[in-house]
């Protein structure tokens, strides 16, 4: 199985970009290990690459996908990421520990949080929303990660107009957070939600705006039209 990875990473070696790697440090508080390659390039690879293995087994998949995110590269994380996410077809509940433990072992920035949440486990959401309870458990983790991805992971749902319970829940438990990345991530959750539920959302900001960080408060209404953005930011 490694030498599929051993391919991998030459390949990424070999279209490394220096120019892409210094702006791409640019969009993050945080060190990040970054080939420099754009996010299209990654997809294309991810999906030759997936050609080659997709005989293997979800065990034999995920094992490669550790592999690739062991290196903490952001390109070898998104490969993993859309890896995971090829094979919802196959998602059981067993499967729910394992991205669980992708967030607290691998995940150490916004990107990495976002690509996988809002696809694989979004994804795995969907399909057992069930597990809603567990993303609420996350809202309290010391790991700002966890508390990021218990929104974020509603992301396209809410866009749907789904799980509206759920994404006002997960609101209340992280209103006062104090970590912008978690402010900003729940504050997007609550916009994609306004999109098919705007009267709800709105009324959910008005009555929590006097508690709510400005920067979630902004994310949320940032759909609205001009005379709601107003009230809401309203003093």
């Amino acid at each position: 199985m490694n030498n599929i990875i051993s391919h991998i990473r030459k390949n990424l070696e070999q279209n490394a970009d220096e120019e892409i790697r210094a702006s791409s440090n640019r969009f993050f508080k945080e060190e990040i290990k970054t080939y420099g390659m754009k996010t299209p390039v990654i997809r294309k690879m991810a999906k030759d690459y997936f050609k080659i293995i997709s005989g293997k087994s979800k065990p034999e998949i995920f094992a490669l996908c550790e592999e690739l995110l062991s290196s903490d590269y952001m390109e070898e994380a998104f490969i993993a990421f859309e890896w995971s996410y090829y094979l919802k077809k196959q998602y059981e509940p067993e499967d729910f520990p394992i991205f669980e433990r992708w967030v607290g072992d691998y995940v150490n920035n916004w990107a990495k949080c976002d690509t996988l949440c809002n696809h694989t486990i979004g994804t795995f959401i969907d399909m057992y929303p069930q597990y809603i309870d567990s993303l609420k458990k996350w809202t309290a983790s010391g790991n700002r990660w966890y508390r990021r991805a218990a929104a974020v992971t509603l992301i396209l749902p809410a866009r749907r107009g789904d799980f509206l319970d759920g994404v006002l829940e997960i609101a209340d438990l992280l209103l006062t957070d104090e970590d912008d990345l978690v402010q900003k991530g729940y504050g997007w959750m609550l916009k994609e939600a306004g999109k098919q539920h705007r009267q709800e959302i709105f009324d959910y900001v008005m009555r929590n705006k006097n508690v709510m960080p400005r920067t979630a408060l902004r994310y949320a209404i940032e759909k609205f039209p001009g005379e709601l953005r107003k009230k809401a930011m309203e003093k």
